[in-house]
């Protein structure tokens, strides 16, 4: 099984995310604005009416990019893959742990620093993901790649390193995440482009990236890889996780980024776990599993998939 063939005729379908290019948030404005003003104008009329301001501009953004989405033909994951998020097998741990020496050897065997600016990444991030969806589908589904630093979701997912506004197409990425970047706006991009559940984000940017012929984005999907095996097999335990990374050949920046994506000792607090709780419960309303689909579905996914590929060589 081959995740497709090149097109010899592609269409281009252009996605405006208008509120993208917005100097701040439209989802920030449309919440923060009422209480900025009273503090700090002792009124709300000012806060209310840059609030419906931002709104309307947030919905007509919104509508565009819908009726714009609207002719986009989506990867058939099961078709394509032999795998999605209601067929998967359980990787076998004694794989989980071959997985993780195999990937971190070859990761620190091409690793090369990524000095790329953010804006910079992010467009070749962009071109490689749409590129990789056109060879599937036959379609470029062209995009922003704008990505801001600041979001209120910062403050509402403690737990999270990215958002991406399924509406508005609006991605963050809250912190400088090393050799993780490109996989993570990589992840955001794919929901942009209209793959909102987060097992499917998870496995498009690591196919899109791994294939590419840029080492620092290959070395990305290669440390996502790496990193949610060992999500998986911590048990949510960071002291676990630990012990399991100092078992890998992962030294120097690259060991410092592992330990800074899930710092020893840090543990979830009151609301922290909450919102997760939460945020977990909604991804089950929408037909997924769960937080587990970020490590446990998504290593499952490959294995699922690569088990596929070769049985139908044989």
């Amino acid at each position: 099984m081959q995740d497709g063939m090149k097109m010899q005729d592609t269409e281009t379908i252009r996605i405006p995310n208008t509120a993208t290019w917005s100097p701040v948030a439209l989802t920030d404005v449309i919440f923060a604005a009422p209480l900025a003003s009273r503090i700090l104008l002792g009124a709300t009329l000012p806060g209310r009416i840059l609030q419906a301001a931002a709104a309307g501009a947030y919905a007509g953004a919104a509508l565009g990019d819908w009726m714009s989405r609207r002719g986009v033909r989506r990867i058939d994951f099961l078709a394509t893959y032999g795998a999605d998020v209601k067929h998967l097998e359980e990787m076998p741990e004694s794989l989980r742990r071959e997985e993780i020496d195999r990937y971190a050897r070859e990761l620190m065997a091409i690793h090369e620093p990524e000095t790329r600016k953010r804006a910079v990444l992010a467009s070749v991030v962009n071109e490689r993901l749409t590129s990789y969806i056109a060879r599937i589908t036959g379609q470029r589904v062209e995009t922003s790649s704008s990505v801001r630093e600041i979001t209120l979701s910062r403050f509402l997912l403690p737990f999270a390193v990215g958002s991406c506004d399924i509406l508005s197409g609006d991605v963050a990425v809250f912190r400088s995440t090393g050799v993780f970047e490109a996989h993570i706006i990589c992840h955001e991009f794919c929901h942009r482009k209209g793959y909102l559940k987060e097992l499917e984000a998870q496995a498009l940017s690591y196919l899109a990236l791994s294939q590419s012929r840029d080492p620092r984005l290959r070395q990305a999907a290669l440390a996502e890889r790496v990193y949610r095996n060992l999500r998986v097999l911590d048990g949510d335990d960071p002291e676990r996780y630990e012990e399991l990374l100092a078992q890998t050949p992962i030294s120097g920046s690259v060991l410092d980024d592992f330990r800074r994506l899930r710092p020893a000792g840090r543990r979830n607090g009151a609301i922290s776990g909450a919102m997760r709780d939460l945020y977990d419960a909604r991804m089950k309303m929408t037909g997924q599993n769960g937080l587990s689909d970020y490590d446990r579905g998504f290593t499952n996914f490959l294995y699922t998939r690569e088990r596929a590929m070769a049985a139908s060589a044989t």
